[in-house]
């Protein structure tokens, strides 16, 4: 495979995905590792399961857009990708390509397989705060939607 994405965020499942990553391709690297950082702009609330729809998506964006909690952010995903980025180099694995998305995490991370050209999807198997499930509704969302393969690192 010459092109694989790779999703994570500030959780320990990120962290087996890339674990994951690493070990799959232990002979042969791909030549691109896109990393996805997807960025919610709300936060985590009670709303995390709820889709925005473009237009309030934009005006969440452009109410943010300059303000202290957006610069707070942007410097987390900054931070979350240059640590998975450091964590997939220090395995050996180079041409990594760090990139920043902001919206619904599933649905980002299958525009961002589609626009890269993606053979495949790796990401973590669910939020540690829902013990009751195998599979995040992030996953599975993406499991369901994805044209390409899909592995869940557990």
């Amino acid at each position: 495979m010459k092109k694989i994405l790779v999703a994570v965020d500030e959780s320990k499942r990120s962290l087996h995905a890339i674990e994951t990553m690493a070990s799959l391709f232990t002979c042969t690297r791909p030549e691109t590792v896109v990393l996805l950082y997807v960025q919610k702009p709300e936060g985590r609330s009670v709303m995390d399961d709820l889709i925005l729809s473009e237009s309030e998506m934009k005006t969440l964006r452009e109410s943010l857009q300059g303000t202290a909690h957006q610069e707070g952010l942007d410097e987390k995903a900054r931070r979350v990708t240059a640590y998975f980025s450091d964590e997939l180099r220090k395995r050996g694995v180079d041409g990594v390509k760090p990139l920043i998305r902001e919206g619904h995490p599933a649905e980002e991370i299958l525009k961002t397989a589609e626009a890269e050209n993606a053979e495949m999807i790796i990401i973590g198997s669910r939020n540690p705060d829902r013990k009751n499930l195998f599979i995040g509704s992030v996953s599975r969302e993406v499991v369901d939607r994805a044209s390409i393969p899909v592995l869940v690192a557990k």
